[in-house]
């Protein structure tokens, strides 16, 4: 959640409810997918691409949250979401290059490609309390 006063708009609101809701999503999925064995079947299978699917769509809604916000909101509101939206992105990418030219050229251990999106969602929770201005 992006900030605390974003909260008390409807808009606020209604972010803070699609965002329970899609991951809650995931996190249910998730933990079917840790604690049980029905998917163990799917591994390697063609299925297992509709279960990449499944666990993959709350984190599209995630997103649309985000932006649904963004456009439901005050202009300010708008500019300050966009400006952390676009400069945490732009430090999850520059991450996930370095690791991925440090496994290339380094030795690096490898890591899954879905981790960016939780390093996307850290570098937003590091840069909203700094980024509070629209200029």
């Amino acid at each position: 959640m992006t900030t605390l006063s974003k909260q008390h708009t409807p808009a606020g609101r209604r972010y803070v409810m699609r965002t329970f809701g899609f991951m809650a999503a995931y996190v249910a999925i998730c933990v079917a997918m840790m604690t049980t064995d029905l998917f163990d079947g799917a591994i390697g299978q063609p299925v297992g691409w509709v279960l990449a699917a499944a666990v993959a769509a709350p984190v599209v809604g995630q997103i649309w949250a985000t932006l649904a916000l963004m456009r439901e909101s005050d202009e300010f509101v708008r500019m300050v979401t966009a400006k952390q939206f676009i400069i945490a992105s732009g430090l999850a990418m520059a991450a996930a290059t370095f690791w991925g030219f440090g496994e290339s050229f380094a030795g690096a251990p490898h890591l899954p490609a879905w981790l960016i999106y939780p390093l996307f969602w850290a570098a937003f929770g590091l840069v909203a309390p700094f980024i509070r201005s629209s200029n």
